[in-house]
């Protein structure tokens, strides 16, 4: 069938539903297995409902459904992807289709990464009101079948909730059951999916006009106190957020306000401005809700995407509180879904362009320290998948080294941990450089909530100790520590520690020589891991009855 399957090559697609008819009609089908989300949502720390401002980004390019709704990857050169994960903490796949339903690529690289999902309900124009006046004016039947399809979808296909977004106008009938409406949706996500979410967008007043108010306000009120938050138009002044702050109260950082990085209309700053909101709305100690951030690859080209991506969202850095790892094992070769090759042990296996976010892997922390350090995705080299982390940065006279921080971690340390690290040093004097991994920790009594960029200094480091061959047993796991090839190195170390929570995880870059001179480096990192050893030495379990359908032979 066309919805589920592409009519030239027929790949399995992600699709959306189009008016009230298919929705209700909505069952699960065979045919839609591929759109099921394989990828559980990781745990995060601090959880996502802590009192602290989120970021929520709203992804709307083109309409929506292009090259990413290929499940399995299509040879798309230059694509658009996301991968600044660590920084945001709630993704909305937005198109102008009744009920969109993210492509699963998404749900699976945010999942992967900690980041919940959700999908749009949208309602717009003649057509909205005539939707709207079927489903809402008609009781609770009619707007109770519309919230349980809802909460259906989002369960099946393993997403996390729903962006609702009513922009007509409303009868007294319809706008009557709205708050209840809401209420119900809300209420059947919230049982459906652990962690579902419903958030409302500032659109249609209680009064059944449709006048954004770029504001929480007694007008809007009720759809707020009826669902998980509310996502503000654009257009807002500071005097708005201060309002808004009066009323949210303790609900302060369910009011997400919304900033257009195309700054549409009379907008305080988008583009490579859009710190300027940002400060703005965290002086509130508000939400922030940042629409088609796509703009950084719409309007300033692909050719240079990744670069300029780094530069929008590190000007952003200082006001996206970052959420950190807490569950092992972490495995990352740092592949972004994308690539012009596709390597395997550092080896260019295939030449040719290929995305695919599934294949996304872990993403780090990507910090910048103007002048000193960058940190960027390299393309033309890599260990597994199509991309490396490349750091690039100066060691200052006098000093002996430099400290990259890859992840920021958050859980009880194990008694033992493994870690691996394959890496390769470019620029003209490679061996003047070694290249280790240092472990941050603090006493397991201290336990924060917040913002992980406030915590005090850590009270432990680790230099974790080198081992030249990987213990009997783990030979086959940790096969690492023999493999680097094709340029690369491998490094294979233990740590054991005691009654301490890990913090940070970094990587370390040392001159060989004192010198009073700069000296400048570039390291590519092709992959981290570290490993609980108790889980590692466990056996794996069995897997029983599997089963295979959907195939397609060529």
């Amino acid at each position: 069938p066309a919805r589920y399957f592409d009519t030239k090559t027929t790949e399995p697609i992600s699709f959306f539903l189009t008016g009230l008819e298919e929705l209700l009609a909505w069952q699960p089908n065979s045919n839609d297995d591929f759109n099921v989300s394989a990828v559980p949502l990781a745990k995060r720390q601090p959880p996502l409902q802590s009192r602290r401002p989120r970021t929520l980004v709203c992804h709307d390019m083109r309409g929506g459904y292009l090259e990413d709704r290929f499940i399995q990857g299509s040879a798309t050169r230059n694509p658009y992807v996301f991968y600044h994960w660590r920084y945001i903490d709630i993704f909305v796949y937005f198109s102008h289709h009744t009920v969109t339903i993210p492509p699963v690529v998404w749900t699976n690289a945010a999942h992967r990464n900690s980041v919940p999902v959700l999908g749009t309900f949208i309602t717009e124009w003649t057509d909205g009101e005539k939707l709207c006046e079927a489903f809402l004016a008609g009781g609770e039947e009619a707007y109770g079948a519309v919230a349980e399809q809802l909460a259906r979808i989002a369960q099946h296909y393993r997403f996390d909730g729903w962006l609702v977004n009513i922009e007509n106008k409303l009868s007294a009938a319809a706008v009557g059951n709205l708050p209840l409406f809401l209420q119900d949706l809300t209420a059947r996500v919230h049982s459906a999916v652990p962690g579902g979410l419903v958030i409302w967008y500032d659109s249609v007043l209680k009064d059944g006009t449709l006048r954004w108010q770029n504001e929480l306000n007694d007008a809007n009120r009720m759809f707020f106190d009826a669902c998980d938050g509310l996502f503000t138009n654009y257009n807002w002044k500071e005097e708005q957020l201060e309002r808004t702050q009066r009323l949210a109260g303790p609900r302060l950082n369910d009011v997400y306000v919304g900033v257009d990085v195309f700054a549409r209309g009379d907008v305080i700053g988008g583009g490579f401005d859009t710190d300027k909101s940002l400060r703005l709305i965290r002086q509130y100690g508000l939400s922030a809700a940042i629409f088609a951030p796509g703009w950084v690859y719409e309007h300033l080209g692909k050719e240079n995407f990744l670069q300029n991506e780094n530069r929008f969202w590190g000007l952003l850095a200082e006001y996206l509180p970052t959420h950190s790892i807490c569950t092992l094992p972490l495995t990352t070769s740092f592949s972004l879904g994308m690539g012009t090759s596709t390597f395997l042990d550092g080896k260019d296996e295939e030449s040719g362009p290929w995305y695919d976010l599934s294949a996304q892997d872990i993403q780090p922390l990507y910090p910048e320290n103007q002048g000193t350090l960058s940190t960027s995705c390299c393309l033309q080299d890599a260990w597994c998948g199509g991309s490396s982390l490349q750091l690039q940065g100066t060691i200052p006279p006098g000093e002996e080294r430099v400290a990259v921080r890859l992840f920021s971690l958050q859980m009880p340390a194990p008694p033992k941990l493994f870690l691996t690290l394959l890496y390769k040093l470019e620029g003209p004097q490679p061996d003047d450089f070694t290249v280790a991994l240092e472990v941050t920790t603090w006493d397991s009594g201290m336990c924060f909530e917040g913002n992980p960029t406030s915590l005090p200094e850590p009270n432990g480091r680790y230099h974790p100790r080198f081992l030249p061959a990987p213990p009997p047993g783990l030979a086959k796991l940790l096969a690492a520590c023999h493999r680097g090839s094709h340029g690369w190195t491998s490094r294979c170390y233990e740590l054991e520690l005691q009654d301490c929570s890990l913090r940070d995880l970094s990587l370390i870059v040392s001159r060989q020589q004192p010198s009073l001179q700069e000296t400048s480096f570039t390291c590519l990192l092709g992959e981290v891991r570290v490993l609980d050893t108790a889980s590692v030495a466990a056996s794996p379990p069995q897997v029983h009855g599997v089963t295979a359908s959907q195939l397609w032979w060529q």
